[in-house]
């Protein structure tokens, strides 16, 4: 089971798959990791930054697909590097897809287990969140497409209503003096907030499928800019109330400046239990679209159908998510995870681009001869 070339999605669809992608459990610890880099209330201003650095970044994997308007990433980079170093950079994109789905689940359960299910055990929230994955990626990119057009709504239209009821406890105190120390602290907290965008990627694998690829830049753009809005206000309002002093103490600050507030007389007095749901729909997003890249990149390396793919990636992922003994050790797996972020997609889409570039010109000098 190929997905199909006919199996397309809209360029709307396409940048709603970006901004769900990015949005997954970054969104509750971008305060936290930004601010113990940064150790300064400016790291709005590299929230910003790294926003943009992403964008270019998505821009030049658009542009490298482009360029092979039938083919993924797997497909076309052993046209640019040759067969082995292209299947040997393909399994390395599908390590990191792995990677991706395996954190993201773990994130889950460690938020499922502290804030909802206390005394449940931490295999059966994987296991099954992982079996709810499987059923949903089997019906391929337009299913994942639509379900993701269902939830990005609701995401948006709560986390504006909570950002809005938060400004009561907001202390605009918290984020002066705007550059106290200067610049080095800004860029110091750019490296994770501009890993905190890593989601753009999977434009090497979607950009195929889109209705108009000559849009895949409007797509990326947009994204990333949506999400761009939602780290900066997430940011900004999480250390204006609770200060950088007191966002590194706490290990989901975002669900914590929900958790500080409550209003009286209406349906939701505390709203950290619905956030939690909608934000576990987010990183089920997260998860099924990194997911669905692994099992597609596996079935194209080997030219085999999907589905024994996705059923084989289920144990391997469960095995991942599992491995981390404490949270200490989730963040560092993040942390690698966003390193090899770094290289994958920073680098070497750049590298490739310019490599088949340089073969387009060759190719055209020696015709024109």
């Amino acid at each position: 089971m190929l997905p199909t070339r006919n199996d397309r999605i809209t360029t709307s669809q396409t940048a709603v798959i970006i901004i769900n992608f990015i949005l997954g459990a970054g969104i509750l610890t971008l305060p936290r990791i930004s601010v113990e880099k940064a150790k300064t209330p400016d790291v709005w201003i590299s929230v910003i930054i790294g926003g943009l650095l992403a964008m270019l970044a998505g821009i030049i994997i658009v542009k490298l697909s482009q360029r092979f308007p039938e083919k993924t990433f797997f497909e076309y980079s052993q046209e640019i590097a040759g067969e082995w170093v292209g299947r040997m950079l393909s399994l390395l994109i599908i390590c990191y897809f792995c990677m991706t789905s395996s954190l993201q689940v773990r994130s889950m359960a460690e938020v499922t287990t502290f804030y909802l299910l206390e005394k449940t055990p931490m295999w059966a929230i994987v296991m099954v969140f992982l079996w709810v994955a499987l059923y949903l990626v089997i019906g391929g990119i337009n299913c994942l497409a639509r379900m993701l057009e269902i939830i990005l709504p609701i995401t948006v239209l709560f986390f504006l209503v909570v950002s809005l009821m938060s400004i009561k406890i907001f202390e605009i105190d918290h984020l002066r003096p705007v550059l106290g120390l200067g610049w080095k602290p800004v860029f110091d907290g750019i490296k994770p907030t501009a890993l905190a965008y890593t989601g753009f990627e999977i434009m090497m694998i979607i950009v195929v499928y889109m209705r108009q690829p000559n849009k895949g830049v409007k797509a990326v753009v947009v994204g990333i800019s949506a999400s761009l809005i939602f780290y900066l206000m997430t940011v900004v309002m999480v250390i204006g109330a609770f200060s950088i002093d007191g966002v590194v103490t706490r290990t989901w600050p975002t669900i914590d400046l929900i958790r500080s507030f409550e209003i009286t007389g209406l349906l939701f007095e505390r709203f950290e239990s619905l956030l939690l749901v909608l934000w576990i729909m987010q990183i089920f997003s997260t998860f099924t679209l990194a997911y669905y890249s692994a099992a597609l990149g596996l079935a194209q390396l080997f030219k085999k159908n999907m589905e024994p793919f996705l059923f084989g990636l289920l144990p391997v992922i469960y095995i991942i998510t599992m491995t981390p003994k404490e949270i200490n050790s989730v963040f560092a797996l993040g942390d690698f995870v966003g390193d090899a972020a770094f290289f994958l997609f920073g680098v070497m889409p750049l590298l490739l681009l310019i490599i088949s570039g340089w073969k387009v010109g060759k190719h055209e000098a020696k015709s024109s001869s």
